[in-house]
């Protein structure tokens, strides 16, 4: 096996599969990359045996074909310390990798190809296409409420409900939710929910780019596959139902506030400064076209901040956890943004106005 490659052509594979490469790993090979030389090009392939990263290139000149894996993260830092394009040689004999350019020479030790797991091919009983953009957005306006180790498995994941022409994508931690819809082009006899697990997510936002060049999407019993000419990516699918969110959103909300969405956002950041660092608790006071955010915390500082919104109702005083606030307004991205609510102990309503299509809820605190 031998090639020679640009600096630059290795790196940016490589930067798009080392995410999933953990530090400790239970099987050594796991903090290897798969490499594959072969007259179509070079393959990379990085898995943590639950999401899997396969980048590819055909801006290399392969000598001889082959297979083999190699440490991920110090082939990484070795390309990424050397100059901008710079040639790298790729040489391999007696289980050793000799990697050559200028005057820099480095012995890697290497691990069988066959050791390496790969994902079989996934039998999908649902195919769609959707722009890079739109998929990336979906995943950007709803990824901030899924759950973090909760005990609730699959919580800890975005579910995607496919749809005869529509792409839903929900997620909640039991505290607050998000969701988002996508009209994509889609034709399934029956509506489907699946479970994408958070690393699966936070791998897939980091490798979708803001183009609308269309990537395919397979979903199988399992695993979820997506497709773009230089990269596929496969996770397996979280094994678990989602709860009713539908039951979740509030109805019958007869409080209506609309507020600048940039000004809200400054000053619940302010008055977050106070808060209890634990609890991150404020309390929003409302009145006719007029609302004040206070917090304080156990050492007895306080922080109020007042500011004019649009609101007609009677006086109300409710608490939340400022950063799910914070992080349903730094989604959203028009300049007002409309909550409603009904009384201190339901949860609000959040929206971006005059559209339907994304939808915040967020449950209120006893503070």
């Amino acid at each position: 096996m031998k090639f020679t490659i640009d600096r630059e052509s290795l790196l940016k594979p490589l930067q798009q599969t080392i995410g999933v490469v953990e530090r400790r790993q239970t099987l050594p090979v796991l903090g290897n990359l798969l490499i594959v030389a072969d007259q179509k090009g070079l393959q990379i392939t990085a898995t943590d045996l639950e999401v899997e990263i396969q980048a590819s290139t055909s801006a290399v000149d392969v000598e001889e074909g082959g297979e083999i894996t190699l440490p991920a993260r110090k082939l990484v830092d070795i390309c990424k310390a050397l100059p901008e394009n710079a040639k790298i040689q790729f040489t391999f004999k007696d289980q050793k990798a000799q990697i050559r350019s200028g005057k820099s020479r480095f012995t890697l030790s290497t691990l069988p190809a066959a050791d390496f797991p790969l994902v079989d091919e996934i039998k999908s009983d649902c195919q769609f296409s959707i722009a890079q953009n739109k998929l990336r957005e979906l995943i950007e306006r709803t990824q901030f409420s899924m759950a973090q180790q909760d005990v609730r498995y699959y919580l800890n994941g975005l579910m995607l409900e496919i749809d005869n022409g529509l792409l839903r994508a929900v997620a909640t931690d039991g505290h607050r939710l998000a969701m988002c819809d996508m009209d994509v082009d889609i034709t399934v006899s029956d509506s489907r929910q699946v479970i994408v697990p958070r690393k699966g997510i936070q791998e897939l936002q980091r490798l979708l780019e803001s183009s609308d060049d269309q990537v395919q999407v397979e979903v199988g019993t399992n695993h979820i596959r997506i497709r773009t000419p230089d990269l596929t990516f496969t996770s397996k699918l979280v094994d678990g139902r989602f709860p009713d969110y539908e039951r979740v959103v509030p109805k019958g909300g007869d409080k209506l506030v609309v507020a600048d969405r940039e000004l809200l956002r400054q000053a619940l950041s302010r008055t977050s400064i106070l808060s209890n660092e634990k609890y991150r608790g404020i309390r929003l006071n409302l009145d006719k076209n007029f609302v004040k955010i206070q917090a304080h915390n156990p050492d007895q500082e306080e922080a109020d901040e007042e500011f004019e919104v649009d609101y007609q109702g009677s006086g109300l005083e409710i608490g939340f956890n400022v950063t799910y606030l914070l992080d349903v307004l730094s989604s959203v991205r028009s300049d007002n943004v409309e909550i409603t609510l009904s009384d201190s102990n339901s949860s609000c309503l959040i929206r971006q106005p005059g559209t339907e299509q994304y939808l915040y809820v967020v449950m209120p605190m006893r503070l």
